[in-house]
This record gives structure tokens, C-alpha cells and sequence, in this order.
């Protein structure tokens, strides 16, 4: 079993980086909510819709979790190939082939999973211990470089108050960064984020210990079950909140608690939407933070859920009705109203200030919940996916971490693989050719573009699986 996981780890290695592209420095955490694919119309967004060079980790959303410990997976259709299915996770993997620096995790859990059934398989060890096996065998035999663990949240949402989530929840993490970590695997969590949420939940210094990656959900800060209107995810505190319940409710706040509770910054991944929350107002006149609202607005016509809109559906909007257009200026965030609709969201100036706030309190990077929220058709008369981008130029000075897209739109040249060979190759095929006088060194080729690799130490490139692989199970 264990030269078959070590096997199985070399050929899901991600692939050497391309020639002349930058490692990014920092993560751009992207989720995919696969539920998008069945949105109506231009709000539709499956794989074929990612660019994977936006991105440095591409996060599969979401696999469940029974109360035994096993894996559960939500939509069998859609996620995998079994009786006619249409392989989600294949060709979410698959994006690799494009780009082989991304990385590619799986998530389990999420809001609709709820807490219950995390709590009752990290309170015992013979549950926490399937858990892993099967996280293990899941990834491997997908294909992903890791796990994001999203258990909203321990302590909370659910009546097993014996159950000591608290705990519970850093010997899960212990055990999974134990089952993880022989294959190079990366741990990550969602993890919540407000003070007197987060201190229910979290002991921050021992799962910073075993996690990589610490994904802050700094949003739904404020909703529709607040009294009155307020934005999704400010920077700052604004001048509304006077409780310190309230101030606890903006970025700068989350961001610096779980810094001083000593979680590493460079772990930390300042969590963006790429969605606003909708009120209704209780009266047209009242439209300024603070104001009076009864209940959630409107819903949008492709994420269907009232007090919630995508940007793609609100820059839609926006072009369809005259709505006003505002700007919180202690908060740094925008704001829009027309009759008694409200919303609080987030724009391309809101996304690069909080980039830049990542910047400079030098965090891990950012993460976004969600890809298939962005304008990522550029209807709205711009480029595709342009929220997204506005943070990468703020993070890495270009509008994707590695450069690699628009290296790979040039044509085929020296300067890029330095290998004749390779140039006269990518002429008149794409995807991967093994160089014919070495196997161990290949080349990916793009519309004439030629990109040299080198296999790791020992290995050679399988033109069966496009892999590196063991030299004796090839035919070179």
C-alpha cells in the first residue's frame, strides 16, 4: 500500500516550473463553488470557465462528511466519472496540464454541512482516524496537491455540547497534518473570523501549528440579521459601531486578533467576496450605513438567493437601472441604493485596498469565496474576471501571480525553451512532447509557444500519463 501512495504521490507532483516564469510570493486562494454549473444562462460556471493562471491554489467545493468519518460526495453526477457522470474533479485536476504551477485542493464541508457531524467524528479517535484515511485516498486517487478542512464552526451551530470541539478540532488537524504531510500534501481551513466567534472555535497558536494555510472568512460581517443596514466586509470600523461587539466587525479588527493571538501572518490568507449583501429598506429616504431595513433584498437571477448578488449580477444591474453608487470613507468600501434596495459589496478599489492591507501587514496572501461570483464573462464591458485580477496587480505588479499567460500568447521562441528542438516541435502540435534525446526533459507547447521542464532527479516523463514517472515503468 505504501509504495503504491508514494507512486501515486510522484505522478500527482506538480510539474517543474515553467522556464523564465516568477514564483509567486505570495497565494491567491480561489474557490469554486461547483453548485455554479447549473446557474441559468451567463451566470453558468463550470471548469471550462476557470482561467487556471489566476490563481496560485484552485480550492473544489465541496466534498461532505458522514458521522462514521467517511468522505461523502455531495453530487456523484457531477463530481465524478462513475455510471456516465461528467467528471468534475477530472477536469478540475486537469487544469494543471495548463498550468503546472497551481495547486489544487479539496474542500470538505462548508455552511450547508453544518457542524454537527465534524463534532461527533473529532471526538473520537477511531472516526478521526477513517477521516484521514479516506481525506488520503481521496486526494490521492483525484489527484489534488491537498485538503481544505471547512468546519463552520467548532463549538458552535449544533447541541453536542459533551463533545469538546475545541480540542477536538487541533487533534484532527495533528492527525491530519500527520496523514498529510508523508506525501507533500497541503493542509489548509476556513476558519471564522470575528474575536467572540473565533475564540469559541479556535486555539489559534496550536492550529496554527499544524495548518499551512489559514483561509480568515472576513466577510458576512454584517447581513440582514443585523438591525440595520451595513456592508458585508468593511476595512475599518465605521462610525456607526460604538459596541465592541461592533468593532470587532471589519477586517482590520479580524485580521489583527488573529495576528495577536499568534497566528503567523504569512499563514494567513485575508478572505474577500466576490458577493454583496441585499436589504430591504424600511424606507426609501433612510439609504446611508446604519439605516432601518426589514428583512433581505432582492435576489439575483443567477445565484437565486435573496440578500445575496454576485458582482456579475450586480455590474449587470447596474447597467440595467439607475442605482446610486457610494463610497463608506472610514470603512473603504462601496455601497448602492435605488428606491428602497440596498446593498453593500465589494469593487475593484475596495478589493485592491484590502490587497494592499495584505501587503503591508505582509499576510500569506488572499483568499476569495467565490470565482463564479466575478464578472467572469467581462459583460459588464471590461476584461474577464476583473475583480480577480485587481488583486493579483496589487499582490504580484501583473494581473496573474506567475506571468505565465501571457508568456504562453508569444510566439514560439529561443528565448523561452532555448531548445531548438522544442520550437520545431510546438510548430506543429500542442500540449506535452518529450524531448527525443533526453527523457527525462519534456516541453509544453501553446498555439507555437514552447516551455522546457525537467523531470525531478531519477525520473522521466511518461508520454502516457504526461508525468513524471519511475524510469523503469517507462518506455524511453
Amino acid at each position: 500500500m505504501w509504495n503504491c501512495w508514494i507512486l501515486g504521490l510522484l505522478f500527482t507532483m506538480p510539474l517543474m516550473a515553467i522556464a523564465g516564469a516568477t514564483e509567486p510570493t505570495k497565494h491567491v486562494v480561489c474557490y469554486q463553488g461547483t453548485w455554479s454549473t447549473y446557474r441559468p444562462k451567463e451566470g453558468k460556471f463550470g471548469v471550462e470557465d476557470i482561467d487556471p493562471f489566476l490563481c496560485t491554489h484552485l480550492v473544489y467545493a465541496f466534498l461532505g462528511i458522514q458521522e462514521s468519518g467517511e468522505l461523502r460526495v455531495i453530487d456523484p453526477y457531477l463530481d465524478l466519472e462513475d455510471n456516465g457522470g461528467l467528471g468534475n474533479i477530472k477536469k478540475f485536476n486537469a487544469l494543471k496540464l495548463k498550468n503546472p504551477t497551481l495547486r489544487t485542493l479539496l474542500a470538505v464541508g462548508g455552511w450547508n454541512e453544518g457542524s454537527k457531524r465534524f463534532s461527533i467524528v473529532a471526538n473520537d479517535p477511531e472516526k478521526r482516524s477513517r477521516f484521514v484515511e479516506q481525506v488520503v485516498q481521496f486526494i490521492q486517487r483525484h489527484g489534488f496537491d491537498g485538503l481544505d478542512l471547512d468546519w463552520e464552526y467548532p463549538g458552535q451551530r449544533h447541541n453536542l455540547n459533551e463533545n469538546n470541539d475545541r480540542e477536538n478540532y487541533v487533534a484532527l488537524l495533528k492527525e491530519l497534518k500527520a496523514g498529510l504531510n508523508p506525501f507533500g500534501y497541503i493542509l489548509s481551513a476556513a476558519v471564522g473570523s470575528a474575536e467572540f466567534s473565533a475564540s469559541i472555535s479556535y486555539d489559534i497558536p496550536a492550529i496554527s501549528e499544524y495548518l499551512d494555510i489559514i483561509n480568515v472568512m472576513a466577510y458576512d460581517l454584517h447581513g440582514p440579521w443585523d438591525e440595520s443596514v451595513a456592508i458585508n466586509a468593511p476595512l475599518y470600523a465605521g462610525a456607526n459601531d460604538t459596541t465592541q461587539r461592533a468593532q470587532q466587525l471589519n477586517v482590520d479588527a479580524v485580521i489583527k486578533y488573529w495576528i495577536d493571538s499568534g497566528a503567523p501572518p504569512e499563514k494567513l490568507m485575508l478572505g474577500v467576496p466576490f458577493y454583496g449583501r441585499t436589504f430591504t429598506l424600511a424606507s426609501a429616504e433612510g439609504h446611508m450605513p446604519g439605516a432601518l431595513h426589514i428583512g433581505r433584498g432582492i435576489a439575483g437571477p443567477y445565484s437565486r438567493e435573496p440578500g445575496v448578488l454576485g458582482y456579475n449580477e450586480l455590474c449587470e444591474l447596474f447597467q440595467r437601472e439607475q442605482w446610486t453608487l457610494s463610497w463608506e470613507p472610514m470603512q473603504q468600501v462601496p455601497f448602492a441604493f435605488r428606491e428602497r434596495q440596498w446593498v453593500g459589496y465589494e469593487n475593484t478599489n475596495s478589493l485592491m485596498l484590502k490587497a494592499q492591507y495584505a501587503m503591508e501587514h505582509k499576510l500569506g496572501g488572499i483568499m476569495i469565496w467565490s470565482l463564479e461570483s466575478d464578472d467572469f464573462r467581462g459583460c459588464c464591458g471590461g476584461e474577464s474576471f476583473p475583480l480577480l485580477r485587481s488583486i493579483n496587480r496589487v499582490l504580484f505588479g501583473r494581473d496573474n501571480p506567475t506571468g505565465l499567460a501571457a508568456e504562453m500568447q508569444q510566439p514560439a521562441a529561443a528565448t523561452q525553451s532555448g531548445d531548438g528542438v522544442a520550437d520545431s516541435y510546438c510548430r506543429d502540435t500542442n500540449g506535452y512532447v518529450r524531448d527525443p534525446n533526453n527523457c527525462s526533459k519534456f516541453y509544453y507547447c501553446n498555439g507555437g509557444a514552447s516551455f522546457m521542464f525537467d523531470c525531478p532527479s531519477g525520473l522521466v516523463f511518461d508520454t502516457n500519463t504526461n508525468n513524471c514517472n519511475y524510469a523503469d515503468l517507462v518506455e524511453c
